[in-house]
């Protein structure tokens, strides 16, 4: 097995998915990762001590039978925040985001933008929408659903698309937009949501049925 494929394995996937969504500091004893990610003990296991001999994870040893041996990622790894950033921009959060305002939001999602991640883990997620708005009430519960199932909260804004495309540089999403942190997730035509009419197609629409209701 080459590096990457074992970076990106379903088992490290998972077992980092969890570890990143945890506060820093948290210990989690095999058995706990297991049961979360829904894996087998022996798997898990295995798994572990890939993560433990590549220096992403570092081990506490038990103490006692009430304190098991227990893993949280180790920051001093060298490369802890390259690695982070790849989980964040696939499988820890650009995914399960993605996977949900495709399923969810297909008609009305036009462009959506993963901002940034702040110190205590959420996620600032930029929505645009096209024709369509998407209700706020579905919205809502979707990225609450979400947000507990990935462990980390999202601050989600929905703009329309014209604001995102025309977004002076007074705008308050204009500064973060231009962030090296910015990974886009959704693009135009990964959607089938309607693009807005332009206002020149408006207009010109308007004129013709002006222009058949005048004729005798």
């Amino acid at each position: 097995m080459s590096a990457a494929d074992f970076l990106f394995s379903p088992e490290v996937q998972k077992l980092l998915t969890v570890l990143y969504a945890a506060p820093a500091d948290q210990w989690f004893p095999t058995a706990e990762l297991a049961r979360r990610t829904r894996l087998a003990e022996p798997e898990a296991a295995a798994t572990v001590e890939h993560l433990v001999g590549s220096g992403i994870v570092k081990r506490q040893a038990a103490k006692g039978e009430e304190q098991p041996e227990a893993i949280r990622i180790d920051r001093s790894f060298v490369f802890h925040d390259q690695l982070r950033s790849i989980a964040l921009r696939s499988f820890v959060a650009a995914e399960p985001i993605r996977s949900m305002l495709r399923s969810k939001f297909k008609d009305s999602v036009v462009r959506a933008l993963v901002l940034g991640e702040d110190a205590q883990g959420t996620i600032e997620l930029l929505i645009a929408h096209g024709q369509l708005v998407p209700d706020e009430a579905a919205m809502a519960a979707a990225c609450q659903k979400l947000s507990k199932s990935m462990g980390r909260h999202l601050n989600v804004h929905v703009v329309p698309l014209a604001r995102l495309n025309g977004m002076p540089a007074r705008d308050p999403l204009a500064a973060k937009l231009s962030a090296p942190t910015v990974h886009e997730i959704i693009a135009l035509g990964d959607t089938k949501a309607a693009l807005p009419a332009e206002r020149g197609g408006l207009l010109q629409a308007a004129r013709k049925k002006l222009a058949t209701l005048g004729r005798p």
